[in-house]
């Protein structure tokens, strides 16, 4: 398709980066600039976002464009942000590009953050073996009561 080919010929970057990524071929997805999304938004597919998401954000790869704004917490593998989040944001692997501008705290492995780029917020090296994971818990059978007592009162 000639969408994807740049002048030469050849295939985008962004389309080369997805596939170098580890993401499916053909599971990237698109919020167009004139897209507004409010609630939250999750997908197992690479993301490219220039619209607007008043919500969380949770997926394996995502790329921000510059005139692109999330308010609310993303949640990542890898990040190349380049707009402006309102929020926490949990990545693995993180590039700030100098247009982005992020308001909240920033939890990482690895960091690239470039000249001109704003972080208003703690950042956090979070290392791989420390990546919070879902911890099972023993749920009571359906027959025997459940108590909850607020821990703060006792």
């Amino acid at each position: 398709m000639a969408m994807f080919n740049n002048a030469r010929g050849g295939r985008d970057a962004g389309a080369a980066a997805t596939a170098s990524s580890g993401g499916k071929r053909g599971m990237f997805s698109v919020i167009g600039p004139d897209v507004v999304i409010t609630g939250n938004l999750s997908a197992t597919a690479d993301l490219h976002i220039d619209g607007c998401v008043e919500g969380d954000v949770h997926c394996g790869n995502l790329v921000q464009g510059s005139e692109s704004r999330i308010r609310g917490a993303v949640h990542a593998e890898t990040a190349r942000i380049a707009g402006s989040i309102e929020g926490s944001v949990s990545v693995r692997q993180l590039t700030v590009e100098r247009a982005a501008r992020i308001t909240g705290d920033v939890e990482y492995e690895s960091i690239s953050i470039e000249t001109g780029a704003a972080v208003d917020g703690c950042l956090k090296y979070v290392s791989g073996d420390a990546v919070a994971r879902p911890v099972p818990i023993a749920l009571p059978r359906s027959d025997e009561p459940v108590e909850i007592t607020d821990s703060a009162a006792a």
